[in-house]
């Protein structure tokens, strides 16, 4: 299997799907940590795992189903992937992206990609949503960018813009049911570190200071495949843990995941008006 998807095997990977399911999904969302939960809401479902699936990253991380569930939510055809696949897992960053590539050619026009995030902005608190605005591709700059190796020109250019990678229309609407159903939601910067250990109070004095906001593993190579495809992006981070600053508090997946009881019910009523919505 090739570091990097061709066509050939996306287009084989979207057949088997479209074998699998009776719904034709315009929406495709990405579940994070502990926020998994999310896709028992969605109705008339079919469940694909990943390991049906030839070339698709395999999740190993707890908080992660590693299944598609595939169906209806406020009367929107959807596509969930519940869990995803990490750098850090030993994948390369084009295989992180191949499930954004696939559900492209599925017909998906839409990524809601949400993440759990460690809090950089001191005034953020574990339970937080967070508004994506922007992100830093910190991994990416480093040389690993989802993009690496030959372009699939069936979905987009060779040098693909990223000035608006998170839809502001998108973004109106998110704020708007945040002021509507009082979530409380903030916003702003988030940055992909390879991980898998958490960060030093060093890495996150100097994350604050560049202007981030808060941190994660995930969702920034996904959310570049996606808007290389042309996909409109909404992101999404739950807030799992306070900013560590000072060294003086550890911090732990068993916490991300507990958070996560916490958040879902908010990403559930952002979600479902979202659809709504739009």
């Amino acid at each position: 299997m090739s570091t990097y998807p061709t066509m050939e095997e996306i287009n084989s990977i979207a057949e088997i799907i479209k074998s699998k399911t009776k719904h034709e999904p315009k929406f495709a969302m990405i579940l994070g940590s502990g926020l998994g939960s999310l896709a028992n809401e969605i109705e008339d479902a079919d469940i694909i795992h990943y390991s049906e699936l030839p070339g698709w990253p395999v999740s190993t991380i707890e908080g992660h189903s590693g299944q598609l569930v595939i169906g209806k939510l406020e009367g929107q055809p959807v596509m969930v992937m519940q869990g995803r696949a990490h750098f850090y897992e030993g994948y390369d960053m084009p295989r992180v992206g191949l499930p954004i590539r696939v559900m492209q050619t599925v017909g998906c026009d839409t990524l809601v990609v949400t993440n759990a995030a460690g809090a950089v902005h001191p005034d953020f608190e574990p339970g937080d949503l967070m508004l994506i605005t922007d992100h830093i591709n910190l991994v990416g700059m480093a040389g690993l960018n989802p993009l690496r190796g030959p372009n699939l020109k069936e979905f987009g250019p060779r040098f693909p813009d990223m000035s608006k990678v998170y839809d502001r229309d998108y973004g109106k609407i998110a704020r708007q049911i945040s002021d509507e159903f009082d979530l409380g939601m903030q916003e702003g910067v988030y940055v992909c570190l390879a991980g898998p250990s958490f960060e030093t109070p060093a890495d996150l004095r100097f994350l604050r200071n560049v202007g981030v906001d808060a941190v994660g593993m995930s969702t920034v190579p996904e959310a570049i495949v996606a808007r290389h495809g042309g996909m409109r992006v909404l992101g999404i981070s739950g807030i799992s843990n306070k900013a560590n600053l000072d060294g003086e508090t550890e911090t732990t997946h068993e916490e991300v995941l507990e958070a996560g009881n916490v958040l879902v019910p908010k990403l559930i009523t952002l979600v479902r008006n979202f659809l709504r919505k739009i």
